[in-house]
């Protein structure tokens, strides 16, 4: 009937108004954990029938009996998607339920969320739809095959995860400062976007894992500045898998949905002492134009004039 914003199951009682008995739910939420590579699936609509309330909810309402604890919980599914919390804090639980809520409920939620002290006061959740179709497959030169996708507000901890991992050399080409830590208020901007003047897509592998143990190996992101509707490009990528045609099939991708969105064109700074993201951009297939100052060069690519590379 409801899952709270912890994943915690409630199937018997709205209230104190018993609505049915609680089954068999239990025994098979249990026995598919107990299973080899088991998972325990819960599936829900993310409204009543009439759409007037969330089926996701910030808690449970007063009277109603939890059957299901949250620490039995693999995966919640609506027709918005599914959220793996098994394992996950507090924190990566909302925001998951949240990203799998009903679009005009999820502000609601997440203000919810904000005073019970769930996620960060300036946590931001995407309302617009999660757009599936740019999901798509790739084999990188060595043979790999990565999954590239928009990227979601629940990856701002394997975007950490990826930005921790990189040397000082590459955290410096890539935010040209000598960072040492990442906190929220780094990550965050990589995930909240809303697919529109802000988009970012990542590249994952480990989406066969048992455990559900993604990992993000690159990110491509840009941001529209709607005074001039050109959008501001940067990439990261991890150290094992630059140059394998991560970045180009980044930038390639990026500028086939920015072209969608009717984007004039891309901006860029990069280092002069970065040529590998300078030959990323100059063989893009579009002209570019380039003014180096203090060392940074200043790319600018309109979309209007492919290259004749």
């Amino acid at each position: 009937l409801t899952v709270d914003l912890t994943g915690q199951v409630c199937s018997d009682s709205l209230g104190f108004l018993f609505y049915s008995g609680i089954g068999g739910q239990v025994d098979f939420v249990r026995g598919a954990a107990l299973s080899r590579h088991g998972k325990s699936i819960m599936t829900l609509p993310s409204t009543t029938e009439d759409g007037t309330k969330s089926r996701i909810v910030p808690y449970p309402e007063k009277g109603s009996g939890v059957v299901v604890t949250r620490g039995d919980v693999h995966y919640v599914v609506t027709e918005y998607g599914a959220a793996f919390i098994h394992g996950k804090s507090i924190r990566d639980r909302a925001m998951a339920l949240i990203n799998i809520a009903h679009p005009k409920f999820r502000e609601e939620l997440l203000e919810a969320a904000k005073q019970q002290g769930y996620v960060y006061k300036d946590q931001i959740v995407p309302v617009a739809l999660y757009p599936k179709e740019y999901e798509t497959h790739f084999t990188d030169k060595k043979g790999e095959a990565i999954f590239f996708r928009p990227a979601k507000p629940t990856d701002e901890r394997m975007i950490q995860d990826l930005l921790y991992s990189l040397p000082k050399q590459d955290v410096y080409t890539r935010f040209f400062s000598n960072l040492m830590a990442f906190p929220h208020t780094i990550a965050m901007p990589f995930a909240a976007i809303d697919y529109d003047d802000k988009m970012a897509i990542v590249a994952v592998i480990g989406r066969e894992d048992p455990e559900g143990k993604e990992k993000i190996v690159g990110v491509g992101r840009y941001y529209r500045n709607p005074s001039t509707n050109y959008a501001e490009v940067a990439f990261t990528t991890h150290t094992a898998w630059q140059n394998r045609g991560v970045g180009t099939f980044l930038l390639g991708y990026l500028i086939r949905i920015a072209r969608e969105k009717k984007i004039k064109g891309f901006t860029a700074d990069v280092l002069a002492s970065n040529p590998h993201m300078l030959q990323v951009f100059t063989h893009a297939g579009y002209s570019v134009t380039s003014h180096l100052d203090n060392g940074i060069y200043e790319l600018k690519i309109p979309f209007e004039t492919e290259s004749p590379i």
